[in-house]
């Protein structure tokens, strides 16, 4: 487990980087999007990512990585929103966006340790296509989660969904450069 830790801090140390560049470039701009544009904006980017792995031309050159990329850092801005809720102009500044989005990561990769503890890395058997597919999965339940106002009956909620979604494209970057 010692090396997915390692694994997983170098691709959030990446994803990190350019959220901070493009806070720096845009502002908190990303603050007036309610949780729904962002589970779209998510679904876009695994739609893309599953797309490029069906087809075997591709018409704009960026690939798989830089999707799962933008997986993350949205998932971590909807994560953000649901702590502070929606604001009506930007309100964040680089330094506390960084912090709020470690602290996000922090609670994100402590499950995926639990989790990886217990399912003893699977994940390192599955193929990049089947994460996709389970993050695709998970935006479907995290629209129709919206569709029911937040309430579930007895699944997860909404958080938990954003995390695995992380956790799940973190998987893939990781497998990706092996």
């Amino acid at each position: 487990m010692q090396d997915t830790s390692k694994q997983y801090d170098e691709v959030i140390a990446t994803c990190r980087e350019l959220f901070v560049n493009k806070m720096k470039d845009y502002g908190s701009a990303w603050r007036i999007l309610r949780l729904p544009s962002l589970t779209d904006q998510i679904f876009i980017k695994a739609q893309r990512i599953r797309s490029l792995q069906e087809k075997k031309m591709r018409k704009v050159d960026e690939g798989e990585a830089s999707e799962f990329m933008g997986i993350i850092n949205y998932s971590v801005m909807a994560l953000i929103q649901t702590g502070k809720g929606v604001a009506d102009q930007p309100d964040l500044n680089v330094e506390e966006a960084a912090a709020l989005y470690d602290e996000k990561i922090g609670e994100t990769k402590t499950l995926m340790e639990a989790k990886n503890h217990d399912y003893g890395e699977a994940w390192r058997d599955l193929r990049v296509s089947s994460l996709t597919d389970l993050i695709l999965q998970k935006l479907l339940r995290v629209k129709q989660i919206e569709d029911n106002e937040g309430k579930t009956l007895v699944s997860e909620g909404i958080e938990a969904n954003y995390q695995d979604m992380i956790n799940y494209a973190v998987f893939a970057l990781i497998l990706l450069r092996e």
